[in-house]
C-alpha cells in the first residue's frame, strides 16, 4: 500500500536518471534514537526492485546515537530514489514509537510497573506500531477487541441506562464463559474503576486485571493498599491510565500498581530524523 500510494505507475524524476547507473546508500541516525524497523527493509526494497541489496548494520532495539549507520542500501540509482522515502517513513515512525517508549521505561526504573500500550494506533500498523513498542522496551496490551476482555466506562453505562442496578456485577457473571475461551487462549479479563467504590465492587469478582481510571497517585495507593488486604496481591493486577504523563509517571509507579497504560506512546511519538546518504557507485 506504502509503495502504491508513493509510487503509482511511474517515478517521473527517478526516469531521469541513466539506467545503468548504480548507487550505494547510508541509512544513517540524524539524532539519538532507539532502532525500529530495519528488519522490514529488505523486504521494502525487494517491493521496488529485486536485485537491490541491503546490509543492516544495527540491531532491533539499539540506542544509536548522531550518525551511527543503520544500513547499507545498493542497487540501481533510479529504484534507490523510489523506495527511498518510503523505506525513511516506516524507519522514522517506528523508531520514533520505540525512542519514546524507552523514555518512559527509562523514567521508571527501579519499580515494579511495565509501561504497555493501548488501542490508539495508526489504523492499518496496529501490528508494527506495538512492536515498536516492544523495541522500545514497552509491553503490548490487547492486540484488539477479541484476544482479551476489557470493560470500559461506556460499557457499563449502557447497562446502567438499560436499568441495570450493578452493572459490574452484572458483567462479572460472565467471567467463567470467558474463562474458558479468552483467558485459556491467552487473553485476560480487565475491568475499568473510577472510583474507589467501584473499584471495593470489582476486587473480588474475578477479573485479573483492574484498570485505575485517571486516579490521583493517592488513589491509587489506597486501591494498591485495599487489594493487600483482601490478599489479592498477585492475583489481581493493578493498572493505572489516563493522565499520565512523563512529569508525573514516575509517581504513578511508586504507588505500587503494576502497569501502566498510555495511548501516547504510540499516538504522539515524533518521527525520528533519518537519512539516506548516497554515494554513486557507477
Amino acid at each position: 500500500m506504502a509503495r502504491a500510494e508513493d509510487l503509482g505507475d511511474r517515478d517521473i524524476t527517478g526516469a531521469m536518471l541513466p539506467d545503468d547507473i548504480l548507487a550505494s546508500g547510508t541509512i544513517v541516525a540524524r539524532e539519538p534514537l532507539v532502532l525500529c524497523g530495519g528488519v522490514f527493509l529488505a523486504e521494502i526494497l525487494a517491493a521496488y526492485d529485486a536485485g537491490m541489496t541491503v546490509d543492516v548494520r544495527a540491531d532491533e532495539g539499539a540506542r544509536l546515537v548522531a550518525e551511527d549507520a543503520i544500513a547499507r542500501i545498493d542497487g540501481p540509482a533510479c529504484r534507490v530514489m523510489a523506495a527511498e522515502r518510503v523505506a525513511l517513513n516506516f524507519l522514522q515512525r517506528l523508531s520514533g514509537i520505540a525512542t519514546l517508549t524507552s523514555r518512559y521505561v527509562s523514567e521508571i526504573a527501579g519499580t515494579a510497573a511495565e509501561i504497555l500500550d493501548t488501542r490508539k494506533t495508526t489504523p492499518g500498523w496496529r501490528a508494527l506500531e506495538k512492536y515498536a513498542v516492544r523495541c522500545g522496551g514497552g509491553v503490548n496490551h490487547r492486540m484488539g477487541l477479541y484476544d482479551s476482555v476489557l470493560i470500559k466506562d461506556n460499557h457499563l453505562a449502557v447497562l446502567a441506562a438499560a436499568g441495570v442496578d450493578d452493572p459490574i456485577a452484572a458483567l462479572a457473571s460472565k467471567f467463567p464463559a470467558a474463562e474458558a475461551t479468552v483467558v485459556a487462549a491467552g487473553g485476560f479479563i480487565e475491568v475499568e474503576v473510577d472510583t474507589l467504590d467501584q473499584f471495593d465492587t470489582a476486587l473480588p469478582l474475578g477479573a485479573h486485571v483492574i484498570m485505575l481510571d485517571n486516579m490521583s497517585p493517592d488513589l491509587m495507593r489506597q486501591a494498591v493498599a485495599r487489594r493487600e488486604a483482601a490478599g489479592l496481591a498477585g492475583k489481581v493486577l493493578l493498572e493505572a491510565s489516563g493522565g499520565i504523563t512523563l512529569e508525573n509517571l514516575r509517581q504513578a509507579a511508586e504507588t505500587g500498581v503494576e502497569r501502566i497504560a498510555l495511548g501516547a506512546i504510540t499516538h504522539s511519538a515524533r518521527a525520528v530524523d533519518i537519512a539516506l546518504d548516497i554515494e554513486v557507485a557507477g
